[in-house]
């Protein structure tokens, strides 16, 4: 794909040496030993190497931390991480394009990070090389939150920047098993980390209690802005970036499960925020249509929430996380299906966004709302729910939600002018069919079908 690029042997070792020699330069160099995978049969043992001790506490808190004993006998890792960001790469070694580059190697097991100080490469990376190497084992990796409820059912919450993912996810009825990555096996689900990575913008206890008093002694605030003189944090202060975060260990969630396992999932929720107000706020996906809107990866970016966004902006990331991606996206999809398969998995789209109207027109469908929803699909409370077919994208909308107005659940209906909303749907239908047609080469037929059928206004 255009993000994760072939490289030469020969030009990951003369990125090897530049970080070595950085690294051998260095008057400290942090050596952090910790685990990635909390199912014991399936983690690795990854060691990092790096300059920053910010570097380090945030690889301590984001890695499985090991016990003295374990620490004892770690032994040889199976990978190790070069952390030289201080380093800039060399735009002359072939495959090189800038002086930033992060450098993975299949044969070696080493990751080597050149012209960035961003802490994320690291965690990055270590989902990426499990992106690769657990599909051979029938393990499906996965870029999502997870959790678990008193009985034992455990829910998945995919969802690009934005959609809500952390938020939904971190219930305080519900025990948090992970909020980024999990692998799906045989045996279950089970975290890679063991840390938080959670967004802090306009963070506050009343609306993110968990994550707020996750901040603490150990945790590691990143792009911040503090008070000059009381050295407090603004979190609505995005002068730096909005991409404004903390890391901490997952034990600073109260309710967190640990070890950060859990069984196999009931529900799959697909998290959109649709600025356009075309998707329903809840419908159920058949297998194909999952696999369809999974390989998708669709959200929309919202007016004024960038430079140079003025109307809404569609985005696609299969799979709900380009990044990580080593294979073909619908080798993803294929293991998604095949755990639905053998596990009697419900998939749902939520749509978090807009209802009667795009964002320029309309009101986002309240918070409060999108819980009740989440809330009755967790509870099995839709199961037998009639539902509506929505005619373009295909998707069973149930005709009823506990406390949420019926007015909004069907979107043809929820706008006040029909013609603008055929207009839409026929645009975002075109949108889709268009962002798919580069995946379509692997997919199936049926799959393809899944998909919004051809409309014309």
């Amino acid at each position: 794909g255009p993000i994760n690029t072939p490289l030469s042997s020969n030009s990951f070792e003369r990125n090897m040496a530049l970080a070595i020699d950085y690294l051998s330069e260095s008057d400290q160099v942090y050596v952090i030993d910790g685990f990635a995978g909390w199912q014991e049969n399936e983690k690795i043992k990854v060691r990092v190497f790096c300059t920053l001790p910010y570097h380090a506490l945030f690889m301590v808190n984001m890695l499985i931390r090991p016990t003295p004993e374990e620490l004892a006998e770690f032994g040889e890792p199976d990978w190790v991480i070069y952390n030289a960001g201080g380093q800039q790469a060399d735009p002359s070694v072939e495959g090189v394009d800038s002086t930033t580059s992060v450098a993975l190697s299949f044969d070696q097991q080493e990751i080597v990070i050149l012209g960035t100080e961003y802490a994320g490469e690291m965690k990055k990376g270590v989902f990426t090389v499990l992106n690769y190497t657990l599909p051979l084992r029938g393990i499906f990796p996965m870029h999502c939150s997870a959790n678990r409820g008193n009985t034992g059912e455990v829910a998945l919450f995919f969802g690009l920047s934005g959609t809500g993912k952390t938020t939904l996810s971190a219930d305080p009825h519900r025990s948090l098993i992970g909020d980024d990555e999990h692998g799906w096996s045989d045996a279950g689900v089970f975290n890679f980390e063991g840390g938080c990575y959670a967004k802090t913008i306009n963070l506050s206890p009343e609306n993110e209690p968990d994550i707020f008093h996750a901040i603490r002694f150990g945790s590691v605030l990143e792009n911040v802005v503090l008070d000059e003189k009381s050295g407090v944090v603004d979190y609505s202060d995005v002068s730096i970036t909005q991409n404004t975060r903390c890391s901490y260990p997952i034990e600073y969630i109260d309710h967190a499960v640990i070890p950060c396992v859990g069984a196999h999932p009931h529900h799959v929720i697909f998290l959109t925020c649709d600025a356009f107000g075309v998707l329903p706020p809840v419908s159920k996906l058949s297998k194909e249509q999952a696999m369809y809107h999974f390989v998708s990866g669709y959200t929309a970016k919202v007016a004024g929430t960038e430079v140079g966004v003025h109307e809404p902006e569609a985005t696609f990331s299969p799979c709900f996380g380009a990044a990580f991606l080593v294979w073909h996206p619908i080798k993803y999809a294929e293991l998604l299906a095949e755990k639905m398969e053998e596990n009697d998995v419900e998939v749902w789209l939520i749509n978090t966004g807009w209802a009667g109207g795009s964002a320029t027109e309309s009101e986002r469908i309240s918070l409060v709302h999108t819980r009740a929803i989440v809330d009755a699909v967790l509870a099995h409370e839709l199961n037998d729910v009639p539902c509506i077919e929505e005619p373009v994208f295909g998707l069973q909308i149930p005709s009823a939600v506990p406390h949420v107005p019926s007015h909004i659940l069907v979107p043809e209906k929820a706008w006040s002018d029909p013609q603008a909303y055929q207009l839409a749907v026929t645009q975002l239908a075109a949108m889709f069919t268009e962002n798919f047609e580069k995946y379509a080469g692997m997919a199936s037929a049926e799959v393809i079908a899944a998909g919004p059928a051809p409309v014309s206004c």
